[in-house]
């Protein structure tokens, strides 16, 4: 099955007819594979059907580590707006001062803020 599953390709090129492609009989006789002996033959199937099912467990593992890093984006997002990623300095004003800080700066001088904000866009 492997070995003709690998010859794919070249066994469709022995296909003909127009409208439905066939393999005639003397084709399929005029294949030759050649096959190991039977304990040779049973030892590689094992091996190929254990590469496959680690094939299969390592693609589920990767999608599972890929659910896991969409949920880490989010923990580390929701850290960083909590204060959490890095220790935070004692003598840093609270978020509330500092934004009452600006709204004040706005209302008394908007020229200055609108400059500002034209200079970080």
């Amino acid at each position: 099955m492997y070995a003709l599953m690998a010859e794919g390709e070249n066994i469709r090129e022995f296909g003909e007819g127009s409208t439905h492609t066939t393999i005639y009989f003397p084709e399929i006789r005029a294949l030759h594979i050649c096959l190991a002996p039977l304990l040779e033959q049973q030892q590689i199937i094992r091996r190929i059907e254990t590469a496959l099912t680690w094939v299969d467990r390592i693609a589920s593992e990767s999608g599972s580590a890929r659910k896991l890093i969409d949920h880490l984006d989010q923990a580390v997002l929701a850290k960083a707006f909590r204060g959490e990623l890095v220790p935070q300095d004692p003598n840093d004003e609270p978020a509330s001062v500092l934004l009452e800080r600006i709204r004040a700066e706005r209302i008394t001088s908007p020229d200055k803020a609108m400059e500002r904000a034209k200079k970080t866009a």
